[in-house]
């Protein structure tokens, strides 16, 4: 739970940065909370928010506006640590937009983002150190 903590703590902090590199674990463990995070979010819409709008538990229609929220306010940290990690593996940050690609993209950059860091320098400055001092 502490790598989680860490993780989330240097994604937020670091939201606006573009240059550097992301660690493996600082990746996965900034995916896995925002995986779960938004799974409970989306739990609270459908289950509260819903029916306060007037709309059914679970209803297809409901716009989901606390989902649409949270995706918004996590979009650019979202980008910066995936460009972090792309610049890790020793690739520009331009790669993430073959993400836009249907599956392909997708699969792409998940094996982009499996990919062990580059030793030591790379032009993207030195390996980050995990967990962070």
């Amino acid at each position: 739970m502490q790598n989680m903590s860490v993780a989330v703590r240097a994604a937020l902090s670091n939201y606006d940065t573009f240059k550097g590199r992301a660690s493996r674990p600082e990746y996965w463990w900034w995916a896995l909370s925002v995986f779960i995070f938004m799974l409970i979010i989306g739990v609270l819409d459908a289950y509260f928010i819903a029916p306060l709008l007037g709309f059914g538990v679970g209803d297809e229609n409901f716009g989901q506006p606390l989902s649409v929220i949270t995706s918004l306010a996590i979009l650019i940290p979202n980008i910066a640590i995936g460009v972090r990690r792309l610049h890790d593996t020793g690739r520009t940050g331009w790669w993430l937009l073959i993400g836009l690609v249907p599956v392909v993209g997708f699969l792409v950059l998940l094996y982009f983002f499996v990919q062990p860091s580059d030793e030591g320098k790379n032009q993207y400055g030195s390996k980050p150190e995990w967990p962070p001092s």
